[in-house]
């Protein structure tokens, strides 16, 4: 029995789209499996002569998990080189929610980046403040507005030749972003269901697009409950890129940066080495953990 090689680009209600060869195969997984997620690269077979069998799902380089009921965590999209957090002028910025992103990123083996949409808007003062702090961190900005056009060619380039995700509050212009970089998206969303004889494609699924110019989107409009449930105390200190140098250096290994005698951590920031408000986001993280 042959094994081909495939990628999962979407999840339909009646089982999985895997791409292989410029074909679509609509695939059942085996009981024994994993959940699949869009992005997985997996070996299939043929079970009839248009529906295929996951027989195994490939080794994953990162994976983004979204915690469910059971209390087992949900893979939500796998091999994902970068998130591009999207925030914008206004609605106002929730760097609470940007601080959860970037943590679970740097646990995840996943690059991050910051995009800023609405730069069409005047852009006020402390929003300014606020991003120095992240470029100083070496998280990459880019500043767009899907109004004008501008700083879409650049984030088009950053986009090039890896896979990478959107995430970000409702109301920052997401969608007007993927369907900026994608124009064609409906018409490609419709042909997976067609093509798989499955009627509508349901939208809260996350879906894999790729880009004219070479590289992949994975387009998912539930992505913004993935949590931080998967994160420990530890990790998700060490998910603040500024303290992971820091981390080794306080008194005491399950150091709660609070309190704790001989921190490190709250040491820099008292000395104004650190973000004041960042390190303040971090307790509240901590405290919702």
């Amino acid at each position: 029995m042959a094994h081909n090689e495939g990628l999962v680009i979407a999840h339909l209600g009646q089982g999985i789209a895997v791409e292989h060869d410029d074909k679509i195969i609509l695939c059942q997984t085996l009981r024994r499996l994993d959940t699949v997620a869009v992005g997985d690269r997996v070996r299939w077979s043929y079970a009839s002569e248009n529906q295929g069998r996951i027989e195994e799902i490939l080794p994953r380089r990162s994976v983004l998990v979204r915690p469910s009921r059971n209390a087992k965590s949900r893979p939500v999209a796998a091999n994902i080189d970068t998130i591009f957090v999207v925030f914008a002028v206004e609605p106002k910025c929730d760097f609470l929610l940007l601080d959860q992103y970037l943590a679970i990123c740097e646990n995840r083996n996943i690059d991050a980046a910051l995009v800023l949409n609405k730069t069409d808007l005047p852009l006020p003062d402390d929003l300014e403040q606020e991003l120095y702090v992240y470029q100083d961190l070496g998280y990459p900005l880019y500043r767009v507005s899907t109004v004008s056009g501008s700083g879409m060619e650049q984030l088009k380039q950053a986009l090039k030749n890896q896979v990478s995700l959107f995430a970000g509050q409702s109301g920052v212009g997401k969608s007007s972003l993927t369907n900026a970089i994608l124009p064609d998206k409906t018409l490609r969303t419709n042909t997976v269901s067609a093509t798989t004889k499955h009627g509508r494609h349901t939208t809260t699924a996350a879906t894999l697009y790729h880009l004219p110019d070479g590289g992949d989107l994975i387009d998912s409009p539930g992505v913004a409950i993935f949590g931080l449930a998967e994160l420990s105390n530890m990790q998700l200190a060490y998910g603040y890129r500024e303290f992971q140098p820091l981390l080794d250096k306080c008194q005491f290994n399950d150091c709660s940066h609070l309190h704790d005698k001989g921190c490190a951590v709250r040491a820099a920031v008292e000395d104004g080495n650190l973000s004041l408000n960042r390190y303040q986001r971090f307790l509240k993280l901590k405290e919702k953990m």
